[in-house]
């Protein structure tokens, strides 16, 4: 039953295939220059004769969240919202859990709620017509996924802010609280679990910590950082060597069939792993000294409860431990819906579970609780939203001290040995772009460079600017050999910078910008409805439409409203950390660079090459 629920899953996950132009366009990966400043950045002085080869994504794969932090940062992955993803995303999860694979449903609730409140908000131009506040409205859809998934409101709204939001202003977070809010009301009314409560582990320890107890708790958070450290390191090598074999990268399902048996044969021997990942979680969270519990129904209890020591039952904690750590590994990047938290709250609450039999006189099932948290928080590195899912999972404020103590703990000690969490990790591995402001910064203040450092060589620059004429009328046949050379270079989403001379004056000043997208839609769909069978006219790029108007009678086309007249600028000798900010903190997909004093047009940079750059900058900086 599990392999044909997982080939189910893989199969309906193989619909949503889709080609995407590659991150890493001829800009980013060709051979490194030098500047006069002394940095090194990548040669864009050579252009290919065709496109870079795209990358294929399955876009209902994996938990969604890698995606939704880079739509979120400011990039576009086309139809990844779209309501055929969702549709097939939430029938794999279904078959994909029901595998009783090492994966949970929560990433795949925030994946589904984002292209809710996507297709919603493409109802209403204020949404569909502004990609900054679309992207609010989605940071706000994606705390009601959370927030269903865990019954935790809260959670949901601290997640958003603080693991997938890259811009969070004040109105989006009582937005997203209002959005987790109403999830969590309707959840409550449908009642899925039978209890009439949100709470899905409701425990109620007769018992409570001692201070002693803190070294516990800091064993747990150790454990948790080197779980979370060794699963991030290990699931990128392993991502890199098995899905690098040519059969299992062109037969995605075949890799889902070996992981499901692999899965069933490991876990079935268990008798604490045969169940699916969120009662693992509830069996292992019980207190035995609850007279409200039926001891004799649990097989943990009368293991526990035994006068001697169960050595098997110790043995099953330690295998349980182990199996999640190896079994999540290989089946984390499976091209199934799939997310990862539950596996890494069942490992930790195994390992918990097992340092609570050293300990008397407390209930082993508050070990059990804090080391879930510990080990999650080592595999994602969430700390405050975290402790807050933790408090409303289980409705145990009184353990919050140490939610947050173990959490820390393992934050630090999964940094040290893996600088990335598991969803920083899954974009490098899926090649997603994506501008971390906070690292971003680190780096080029240590390198002092100004923005200069990324004006495109004098060719590309060539290739990507428009000299508008006083009659602001470029000719079709030019407009169309630019759109071509942009796509060449692969980018997707650059575009095309206008500029004009003055009177007398020789200077080249920025006037406007027309992205690509929007230029191709005008030349290939506008122009031919407008003009058709013609090729010999002009396109009106600047002007005013009410003062500057084309004559009805004029062979000329006007792609006016298409224009950005008044794109973001900097000051080419400003510094490159303000670059980084105007990127992360604006949303920006664009800047331009001019001259100080003159406002001569210098440069344009694009979000791909600033990230491409800094992704230079970093392995230089680790090699070093």
């Amino acid at each position: 039953m599990a392999l044909a629920f997982g080939v189910i899953s893989s199969s309906a996950t193989m619909l949503t295939k889709s080609s995407l132009p590659s991150a890493s366009s001829s800009e980013q990966s060709s051979s490194a220059t030098t500047k006069p400043n002394g940095a090194d950045i990548p040669n864009s002085s050579t252009t290919p004769a065709t496109a870079p080869a795209g990358k294929v994504m399955y876009m209902a794969a994996g938990s969604g969240i890698p995606e939704i932090k880079t739509i979120l940062s400011g990039f576009s992955i086309p139809s990844f919202l779209s309501f055929p993803v969702l549709a097939v995303k939430a029938f794999g999860a279904i078959f994909a859990v029901s595998t009783g694979m090492c994966l949970g449903k929560e990433g795949p609730f925030v994946h589904i709620s984002t292209c809710v409140g996507y297709l919603v908000g493409m109802l209403f131009p204020k949404y569909r017509d502004n990609g900054r506040k679309m992207r609010e409205l989605l940071s706000a859809a994606c705390s009601s996924g959370l927030s269903v998934a865990f019954g935790a409101p809260i959670g949901g709204v601290l997640f958003s802010y603080e693991e997938i939001s890259t811009y969070f202003p004040r109105k989006v977070l009582w937005r997203a609280f209002l959005c987790s809010l109403t999830a969590a009301m309707v959840l409550k009314e449908l009642n899925p679990t039978g209890t009439g409560k949100l709470v899905l582990f409701e425990t109620n320890y007769g018992t409570d910590y001692k201070p002693v107890h803190y070294l516990a708790f800091l064993l747990l958070g150790v454990a948790g950082g080197i779980f979370g450290g060794l699963f991030c390191k290990l699931n990128f090598l392993w991502s890199k060597w098995f899905r690098a074999f040519t059969i299992i990268k062109k037969n995605p399902v075949l890799e889902v069939f070996l992981v499901v048996l692999a899965t069933a044969l490991l876990q079935f021997p268990n008798p604490l792993t045969r169940e699916p990942g969120d009662i693992i979680i509830k069996n292992l969270l019980v207190d035995c000294n609850d007279n409200s519990t039926s001891q004799h129904s649990s097989w943990v209890c009368r293991n526990e409860l035994s006068d001697e020591t169960s050595w098997p039952y110790i043995g099953y904690l330690l295998y349980g431990t182990l199996a999640k750590l190896v079994l999540t590994i290989i089946t984390f990047g499976i091209k199934v819906p799939s997310g990862v938290i539950i596996p890494a709250l069942d490992a930790g609450a195994f390992f918990g579970r097992l340092i609570g039999q050293l300990i008397p006189s407390i209930s082993p099932g508050i070990f059990a609780m804090v080391g879930a948290a510990a080990f999650l928080a080592g595999v994602s590195r969430m700390t405050i939203s975290l402790a807050v899912i933790m408090f409303e999972l289980t409705g145990q404020l009184s353990y919050v001290v140490p939610h947050m103590l173990a959490i820390l703990v393992a934050k630090w000690v999964a940094d040290a040995i893996s600088e990335e969490g598991v969803y920083d990790l899954a974009q490098t591995v899926l090649g997603h772009p994506f501008l971390d402001p906070d690292v971003a910064i680190q780096i080029v203040r240590k390198r002092k460079m100004c923005a200069e450092v990324l004006v495109p060589p004098q060719r590309t620059m060539q290739e990507i600017t428009v000299l508008v004429p006083g009659t602001n009328k470029v000719a079709y046949t030019l407009l169309k050999e630019k759109l071509a050379k942009l796509k060449e270079r692969g980018l997707m989403d650059a575009g095309l910078v206008l500029v004009q001379c003055h009177g007398d004056s020789s200077i080249p000043i920025l006037q406007g910008y027309i992205s690509q997208s929007e230029l191709e839609f005008g030349l290939t769909r506008l122009v031919p409805a407008t003009i058709p069978g013609q090729s010999d006219f002009q396109i009106r790029l600047l002007g005013h439409e009410v003062d500057d108007a084309p004559s009805p009678d004029a062979l000329e086309v006007d792609l006016t409203p298409f224009v950005d007249r008044t794109p973001l600028s900097i000051c080419a000798k400003a510094p490159l950390e303000y670059v980084v900010e105007m990127f992360s903190k604006l949303g920006l997909r664009y800047l331009c660079v001019t001259e100080e004093g003159t406002g001569r047009l210098v440069g344009v940079i694009i979000k791909k090459r600033l990230v491409g750059f800094l992704e230079h900058l970093r392995e230089h900086n680790e090699d070093e």
